[in-house]
């Protein structure tokens, strides 16, 4: 019995990620015909473009790098377009194994975190590479004709969407903290310092080695870490095991309906 359920949920796990591939199989179809490959890049490479001198172009020096650079946008961007559809196959395998308590904390927290991924992203992709593009070619020297490679392109991208998303999630991470009652609102900010330092540090670590890209993943950084100080207020700590009887008496109800 153990083995069949086993095996049941491993078929399951199958049939979820191929429907999740063949989501993003699809988008990534639809978006080779339209608007293209080269016009999704074109999308990505927009901020760079901006700030190049004019008639300046990006260089490709690989042999398939042209076809293959391209490709690899063409699927990162099917892959944010369908991650709704993923994230749903997701939660509907998982589910089935959640009581009634944990189904309430964990759909807004995947939904929550996504759109705070999504909006650090656009803020990286808005504000962030103009600013740090038109200022490399304001200071770059005159002597030097910038030609970026597409494929260093597409590798620093994904770094900073990657840092500016992850960052994004600082307040949803504090609110769970407190939420799970393992710091406190107090706690929080009694090691702001800290953070403010620790702050600057990440920055300097991952953003190019200029002070405008570190300050404008520090400073949010900052001002997100504030604002989950002050959600998390509002953020009552989870009930204890002893005063939460009801919820175990309807999580016993469902152990039982599981075990029929």
């Amino acid at each position: 019995m153990t083995e069949d359920t086993f095996i049941s949920h491993l078929m399951e796990l199958r049939d979820r990620l191929l429907r999740s591939l063949v989501a993003i199989f699809a988008v990534t179809c639809v978006l080779t015909i339209w608007p293209g490959i080269g016009g999704v890049y074109d999308l990505l490479a927009w901020p760079m473009i901006q700030s190049l001198p004019e008639g300046t172009r990006m260089i490709a020096t690989g042999v398939i790098s042209p076809i293959l650079v391209p490709l690899k946008v063409t699927v990162l961007a099917a892959f944010m377009i369908a991650l709704p559809y993923v994230l749903y196959q997701a939660w509907a395998f998982v589910a089935p194994g959640l009581y009634a308590r944990e189904k309430r904390i964990a759909l807004p927290l995947v939904a929550g975190g996504t759109v705070l991924f999504l909006l650090g992203v656009a803020y990286c992709y808005f504000v962030v590479f103009g600013l740090i593009f038109r200022a490399i070619h304001n200071f770059a020297p005159q002597a030097i004709t910038p030609a970026p490679d597409i494929e260093a392109y597409l590798g620093f991208v994904i770094t900073m969407f990657l840092a500016f998303g992850i960052t994004f999630e600082i307040p949803l991470i504090q609110v769970v903290l407190v939420r799970a009652g393992i710091v406190t609102v107090e706690k929080l900010k009694d090691v702001r310092s800290y953070v403010i330092v620790g702050a600057f540090v990440i920055a300097a670590i991952i953003t190019p080695p200029d002070v405008l890209s570190q300050l404008l993943l520090a400073i949010p950084m900052c001002l997100l870490y504030e604002l989950g100080i002050f959600v998390a207020r509002f953020v009552s700590r989870a009930p204890p095991a002893g005063d939460d009887a009801p919820d175990h008496q309807a999580e016993a109800e469902e152990d039982k309906i599981r075990g029929g």
